[in-house]
């Protein structure tokens, strides 16, 4: 910082980033809560020899130069605080007044404190403010960042893991990216190989993307991604609180998957023959925002007690995450950073071709602007982070979005869905597909649409529910009626007979359900 910047700082009324103390002849007690401050957010000057007092500065400097120097830093190398801290000083003469400055940086390792860990602080604005149990507890979790997720927890094996999430995911590889050198080995050697396991004992991350729901509760006890679809700008502006929130899924994975089929009714989405309906290389506004919900589930702090949360208002996405990002927002749009809170799990949306390989995906969340002409934005503070994409003015004529029923007019086209799951044309949706759904289905169509509810399911595991043996009944008297009626889609549309075929509801067959 030049003597010019400082002045600059002394004219300006707040800052997040710098600190005046008099400290005529000691230092102030007050300055150790702000060197614990800002080593838990961005760092930031503190300044001797500048008396404050309310918006008034007055330089009168130090009287002993030399020995504040060394009384604030020696107590920084010291036993006063948890860690030993660093800092940067410079010397500045106004008129033969010595003014001292320091940069204490961001620690790396939080939280910092002096004496105890009540005395943990942080920087909000221009002051000091004493830190929460909630955020002091999400600074001791970031110390095992970067490592909680590969973690082995004794005592697991694949046979924890939900088969049929486990199945769709190796699918999905297979489709994706099939050159994958792993992609056809047995089960066991494939988890071992990718990270879902070492050495036949699950890890953290692999319990988390395609556990049962039973072995993620009993290891990772507040698991749980919602999503609401709020018809409103905000929850007080909305007729009713919600028209469509997400039940409990057992996994990561499958959270994912029905969070983004819901996604796809709000932008414009090329439809493709494949099960979540984007191509590898696609650059729609579907895929850049599949890009942050891809990020939300792999960067999410799942040990908070806060919950990862996407909310689709009537005019913007939001996708919250416990968990701060671990870098400066300031180089979010212009550096590339790669530091994820769960590698592994990031690791397995790589594999099956649905996470940008370098850094968080920054750039391919940004394709949004481009693509709609809305902003989207991001925020973070120390427990939570937060991406909104909003949906601004998209290219297409004037459609009605359906949130159960009540409509909120937003400027998007809309790809179209017929009973097969094939897609018919972009354009402006028209009282026939926005969603209402007329007449009655058959009993059987409707405990088929019951059973399905929001989940992917293959003929056998719906004979399995069902509880029917006859594998032809259900195909011809329940699978095929709820598909002619657009009740349910195929994941492989173009091939019904597809080994991996699974069946999941439409937005029509999603009303039905009771």
């Amino acid at each position: 910082m030049t003597k010019e910047e400082l002045l600059q700082k002394l004219a300006d009324i707040e800052w997040d980033d710098f600190e005046c103390k008099a400290s005529q002849n000691k230092l102030s007690e007050d300055v150790w809560s702000t060197v614990s401050a800002f080593s838990n957010t961005s760092g930031g000057w503190v300044v001797f020899g500048i008396k404050q007092e309310g918006k008034k500065f007055e330089i009168q400097g130090v009287n002993n130069g030399e020995k504040t120097e060394s009384d604030f830093l020696n107590t920084l190398r010291g036993e006063k605080f948890n860690m030993r801290l660093s800092a940067k000083g410079m010397k500045y003469n106004f008129d033969g007044k010595l003014v001292l400055a320091f940069f204490v940086p961001s620690s790396i390792i939080k939280p910092i404190y002096y004496n105890n860990p009540i005395n943990t602080f942080i920087r909000t604005g221009s002051g000091d403010r004493r830190a929460t149990e909630t955020e002091i507890m999400a600074m001791m979790r970031d110390q095992a960042f970067g490592s909680k997720s590969e973690q082995v927890v004794e005592g697991t094996s694949i046979d924890d893991l939900n088969k049929g999430s486990l199945e769709t995911y190796r699918n999905q590889i297979r489709y994706d990216n099939p050159s994958f050198p792993y992609k056809n080995l047995p089960d066991e050697q494939f988890c071992d190989k990718v990270g879902i396991s070492k050495d036949g004992q699950l890890t953290i991350g692999g319990i988390l993307m395609l556990g049962q729901r039973d072995v993620v509760q009993r290891h990772v006890s507040n698991f749980w991604i919602d999503y609401l679809e709020i018809p409103g700008k905000t929850l007080a502006e909305a007729r009713v609180r919600y028209t469509y929130r997400m039940q409990e899924q057992d996994n990561i994975w499958e959270s994912y998957q029905i969070i983004l089929q819901r996604l796809r009714n709000f932008v414009n989405a090329p439809y493709e023959a494949r099960p979540d309906g984007i191509g590898a290389e696609d650059e729609s506004q579907l895929y850049a925002l599949r890009e942050g919900l891809t990020n939300c589930c792999a960067h999410a702090d799942y040990f908070s007690p806060m919950h990862p949360t996407i909310r689709v208002f009537s005019d913007r996405i939001e996708l919250q995450n416990p968990g701060r990002f671990m870098f400066p927002l300031s180089e979010l749009r212009t550096q590339i950073h790669s530091i994820p809170r769960n590698p592994n799990i990031i690791k397995f949306f790589r594999y099956a071709k649905l996470g940008e390989n370098a850094g968080y995906g920054i750039d391919k969340m940004l394709a949004w602007e481009q693509l709609t002409k809305g902003k989207v934005e991001f925020a973070s503070d120390l427990v939570s982070s937060t991406i909104i994409y909003w949906l601004g003015e998209q290219v297409g004529g004037q459609v009605s979005v359906q949130f159960g029923g009540t409509e909120q007019a937003i400027k998007q086209p809309v790809t179209r869905v017929d009973g097969t799951g094939n897609g018919i044309s972009n354009g402006t949706s028209s009282d026939q597909d926005s969603g209402q759904v007329s007449g009655q289905v058959s009993g059987q169509v409707q405990t088929l649409i019951d059973t399905i509810r929001e989940r992917a399911f293959s003929i056998i595991d719906l004979q399995k529910r069902l509880g029917i043996k006859s594998r032809r009944y259900v195909r011809e008297e329940m699978i095929v009626p709820a598909i002619e009626g657009g009740y349910v889609l195929l994941a492989y549309p173009e091939k019904p007979n597809h080994p991996q075929q699974r069946y999941y509801l439409s937005e029509k067959g999603l009303k039905l359900v009771k």
